[in-house]
């Protein structure tokens, strides 16, 4: 599936973001956030489709692909700032944020400090500070959590192999790795080809203390709607996660599974991501909840 993607570069506080964007400049706007190993370029089918009577907009995170790094670093609440000038210079409004991953996190931090978002939608995460953050980090199966805060030594171990380090998630962490294309994997490869956005990659990682304590102090309700989603073969009761979002202050909470999906929902599965995307923010059921 093909569409016009259009390029632009936006200033925003001290650093510029490369934005991409498709479908109508005048339709509902939705603003997609992308994960680690990941770049805009992991929602470019949810684009397409979201572009046929939407305003789909996506960014590489600061310091990743082509947008510049911030003295924020990795932290979710700087980078939700970030996110927040961007669409106060792109004049959105009644925008649906929608972040993966790490770009979950960002979406979640987003929430706690701008409220005033019409709805979020967080996918394939977990939040640090947001149960079941401590059950989760201490899952060895997690080992990455542990290896990319540290410092210096994940650049040292992965310059020059990120291709290969990055196709271990991708094959393990998704039902059909094939659906991780190799056209999308060379380019998030190359997102973090550079030294600097590597270590903008594993900050992400390298900020989750601080995150913790940030949405920690940050726990009063919310009132947002928000939809949670997971792949359905990604393992983790969604009840688990969902009981973590009401305990922390979430009051307008829906949930839903990706069905043959993994962790990586929005490659494996665009379609589906993207009607359950389209109807939490049109409110047109059905919702596959918990």
């Amino acid at each position: 599936m093909s569409i016009e993607l259009r390029h632009s570069r936006v200033d925003v506080g001290d650093c510029t973001l490369h934005v991409v964007e498709a479908g109508d400049p005048h339709g509902r706007p939705y603003l997609f956030l992308h994960g680690w190993p990941e770049s805009w370029r992991t929602w470019t089918e949810v684009m397409a489709l979201a572009g046929r009577d939407s305003r789909a907009i996506a960014i590489d995170l600061p310091g990743v692909g082509e947008s510049t790094a911030t003295a924020g670093g990795g932290g979710k609440r700087a980078l939700a700032e970030k996110v927040h000038e961007l669409i106060q210079a792109l004049g959105l409004t009644d925008v649906t944020l929608v972040g993966h991953d790490a770009g979950g996190m960002v979406a979640y931090a987003f929430l706690r400090r701008y409220p005033q978002i019409a709805r979020v939608v967080i996918m394939n995460t977990v939040i640090p500070g947001v149960e079941p953050w401590t059950e989760v980090i201490r899952n060895p199966h997690i080992w990455h959590f542990g290896l990319h805060n540290v410092p210096a030594l994940p650049e040292t171990l992965v310059r020059g192999h990120q291709a290969d380090y990055f196709a271990y998630f991708y094959d393990v962490l998704s039902v059909d790795p094939s659906k991780i294309t190799a056209e999308s994997r060379a380019a998030h490869a190359a997102a973090y080809a550079s030294d600097a956005s590597l270590t903008a990659g594993f900050d992400l990682y390298r900020a989750f203390a601080q995150d913790a304590r940030d949405n920690a102090a940050a726990s009063a309700a919310v009132h947002t709607p928000v939809l949670y989603l997971r792949g359905g073969s990604e393992g983790g009761d969604i009840a688990t996660y969902a009981a973590g979002f009401r305990a922390a202050g979430v009051e307008d909470l829906t949930t839903a599974l990706v069905p043959d999906a993994g962790h990586f929902a929005q490659e494996e599965a665009a379609a589906e991501v993207w009607r359950l995307i389209h109807g939490f923010a049109t409110g047109q059921p059905p919702l596959d909840g918990e």
